[in-house]
């Protein structure tokens, strides 16, 4: 019983925070390590559910990314195919640079003080940015140009550093490059979704696939809670940024990383 409840608050967890710039993965790691929940398992455990909170990206987006269907006209698909085309030129840098020190920045970098850090430096960049925030010349997707969106893919890479936030590295990088900060969260859901099925695939790979009926059930529990949360928040999401700008994220960001950073200082005394 104590392993579903810890993957019902871990899918919650997961579904909250995959698409707020906070770090879903910080968060998964930091959770982890107060519920004792650790191990090659757990690693996967925490990949496989944020492709449930991506499929609530699919479905909450299906009529603009999906290029097919007799209710659609030639414009909007052809958007649609462009859409995906600049999706897929901007996760090139992660699937080149994560299959290449992906699995040497997970062993050396996956501690609470790695997050706490990133957190923190990760707030006062997002501080920084809407402070000295200019005037958007990207006000729509089709304006996001081909070499925009690659910029915008390397940037994401900064996301491999746990507790740096994929979501706050592609929306705060997007905003960087002018973009609005609509334009910006949507393109980084966008972004999200061969990302993160890249890393689900891979981690799977790893795994051998060998789980016992358990781990499956728990997983299933995880991406079923993830994308249920997850489809509320980015509702949630998308009418707060359109009426408030990503200072708050920043002043949390900052809070929790210094309260994680005392916290084990001192558990280590």
């Amino acid at each position: 019983m104590n392993d579903i409840i810890n993957s019902i608050i871990l899918g919650i967890v997961e579904g909250f925070t995959e698409f707020l710039p906070i770090s879903s993965t910080g968060h998964l790691i930091l959770v982890n390590k107060f519920i004792g929940f650790e191990g090659s398992f757990a690693h996967m455990f925490d990949i496989v559910i944020q492709l449930g909170a991506i499929l609530a990206v699919v479905i909450y987006f299906w009529k603009r990314i999906v290029p097919f269907g007799s209710h659609k006209t030639a414009e909007e698909k052809t958007a649609s195919w462009k859409l995906w085309w600049k999706v897929l030129v901007a996760v090139i840098p992660a699937l080149i640079i994560g299959g290449t020190i992906g699995k040497h920045i997970e062993e050396k970098l996956f501690n609470p003080y790695v997050v706490a850090i990133a957190l923190i430096a990760g707030g006062f960049v997002i501080l920084w940015i809407e402070r000295s925030l200019r005037e958007s010349k990207i006000n729509s997707i089709s304006a996001i140009t081909y070499r925009t969106a690659f910029l915008i893919g390397l940037i994401q890479c900064l996301a491999m550093i746990p507790g740096t936030s994929r979501s706050a590295a592609t929306i705060m990088g997007a905003i960087l490059l002018g973009s609005s900060r609509i334009v910006a969260a949507e393109f980084s859901f966008f972004l999200a979704i061969p990302t993160m099925v890249a890393a689900t695939a891979y981690s799977l790979m790893k795994s051998g696939l060998h789980l016992s009926s358990r781990e499956i059930l728990l997983t299933g529990i995880g991406f079923t809670v993830s994308f249920f949360v997850a489809w509320a928040v980015i509702a949630v999401f998308m009418k707060f940024i359109s009426r408030n700008n990503f200072k708050p994220f920043g002043y949390y960001r900052i809070a929790l990383g210094s309260l994680v950073l005392v916290y084990f200082i001192l558990l280590q005394h």
